[in-house]
């Protein structure tokens, strides 16, 4: 295997590992008085790293000089997806029971799962269309405007943490200026490209 192939699959496992210690804990017994709530959270805090993670990939392949990273943005977009799924699995299954009728009511009542669930969908067809089949079938123009969608399913991300932790919002705005700052320098790329 080429070392590309390698770093591939050690940032794999890498990615793999945050998970792989929740489940340790859950084995464990070290999840907590709510190990649900744990779960959850986990699952949700982890979406948005991964979210922002891809996100930094074409800046810092630029800033850095190392196209190579733009080969590891297709994985770390995924396992956004990943944990974005666990984590809307884990609501429906730990904290609902899969109880349909409770679960719209919950909606209604806290509209910050409505956009969280709005920030999943917004990843599903990313994530159906990251295979080089679905490049050349779609086009790379037309590819390339869908997969922007990623950066209204990380505003969404942002939204939904801050409507749910309400009192300490010192996080999700960290994620927020993050965020930003990738938005801002891409629409300066965008605007020296124009000009």
């Amino acid at each position: 295997m080429s070392r590309i192939r390698w770093t591939k699959v050690f940032v794999f496992l890498l990615c793999l590992v945050p998970e792989l210690l929740l489940v340790w804990d859950w084995h464990k017994d070290a999840l907590g008085p709510n190990p649900a709530e744990n779960i959850i959270h986990t699952n949700g805090n982890w979406t948005i790293h991964f979210l922002l993670i891809t996100l930094c990939v074409t800046p810092l392949r630029r800033l850095l000089g190392i196209p190579s990273l733009i080969q590891f943005r297709r994985m770390l977009g995924l396992f956004a997806f990943f944990y974005g799924s666990l984590h809307l699995m884990s609501y429906l299954w730990l904290d609902q029971f899969f109880d349909w009728a409770g679960i719209w009511k919950d909606i209604y009542k806290r509209p910050f799962i409505t956009v969280g669930f709005g920030a999943w969908l917004l990843m599903v067809p990313l994530a159906l269309t990251s295979t080089a089949w679905s490049i050349r079938k779609l086009g790379g123009k037309r590819w390339r405007v869908l997969h922007r969608l990623i950066y209204f399913s990380a505003l969404g991300g942002v939204i939904h943490f801050y409507w749910l932790v309400k009192s300490d919002v010192r996080r999700p705005l960290l994620y927020g200026g993050i965020l930003l700052v990738l938005m801002l320098y891409r629409g300066v790329v965008w605007r020296m490209k124009a000009a």
